[in-house]
C-alpha cells in the first residue's frame, strides 16, 4: 500500500494543478472575449450591421437548438458544420471569386498559380489586419469583404428556408425542412 501512496498523491497533484489551469484560462478565455461591434460600416460609410442585428441573429441561431445544430468555435453536437469554420470558409471562397473577377476578369479557378497567389496573399492581408475602433465601437470593412459577407449570408438564409437546391445538405446536418421559418429571422 505505502508503494501506491506517492502514485495517489502525483495525480492528486497532476489533477490538482490541471483544474488550476483550466479554472485560470477559463476566465481568461471568458474575459477576453471578442467584441460585438455597435456598427459595421463598408469604407464609403454604408451600415451593414448593428450590436442588435448580430445580437438578434444569436437569438434566431439559439432559437433552432443553437449547439445542438452544429457547433460554434468548436463546442457542440457534431451532426452538422462548425458554423465558424463554415461561415468563414465560405466567406473567403467568395472573396476570391469576387476578387479573380474584379482584377483579372476570370473565375478564380482560371487562374494562374501566380495569379492566385498574389490574391491571396490579398486576401490574408486584408482578413488579418484588424479594422475594429475600439473608441467607436465601429468595425469597417472594404466592399470586397462585405459583398462576400452578403453572398455568404444568402446561402445561409437559403440553408435555414426549404429551399429546394439545399435539401440535400440539410439532410446530411440533421436538419429539418424550413429551420428557420421567418425570413426575417433568416435575414439578420
Amino acid at each position: 500500500m505505502a508503494k501506491y501512496r506517492r502514485l495517489w498523491f502525483l495525480l492528486i497533484g497532476i489533477v490538482g494543478i490541471t483544474f488550476t489551469l483550466l479554472g485560470y484560462f477559463g476566465a481568461e478565455v471568458y474575459r477576453e472575449a471578442p467584441p460585438i461591434p455597435d456598427r459595421v460600416v463598408t469604407a464609403d460609410g454604408s451600415l451593414l450591421m448593428t450590436e442588435e442585428s448580430i445580437l438578434d441573429g444569436q437569438t434566431a441561431w439559439q432559437s433552432v437548438g443553437g449547439m445542438q445544430l452544429g457547433s460554434i468555435w468548436g463546442h457542440g453536437a457534431y451532426q452538422a458544420p462548425d458554423w465558424t469554420a463554415d461561415w468563414l470558409h465560405r466567406e473567403l471562397q467568395s472573396w476570391l471569386e469576387l476578387a479573380a473577377q474584379e482584377e483579372y476578369g476570370q473565375d478564380w479557378h482560371s487562374l494562374s498559380g501566380q495569379q492566385q497567389n498574389a490574391l491571396q496573399y490579398d486576401l490574408k492581408t486584408e482578413y488579418r489586419n484588424n479594422t475594429y475602433e475600439a473608441a467607436t465601437g465601429t468595425l469597417h470593412l472594404s466592399e470586397r469583404r462585405a459583398a462576400a459577407i452578403a453572398q455568404t449570408a444568402d446561402y445561409y438564409s437559403r440553408l435555414f428556408s426549404d429551399a429546394p437546391e439545399l435539401q440535400s445538405t440539410r439532410e446530411n446536418y440533421a436538419m429539418k425542412e424550413n429551420t428557420l421559418p421567418s425570413a426575417v429571422r433568416r435575414g439578420r
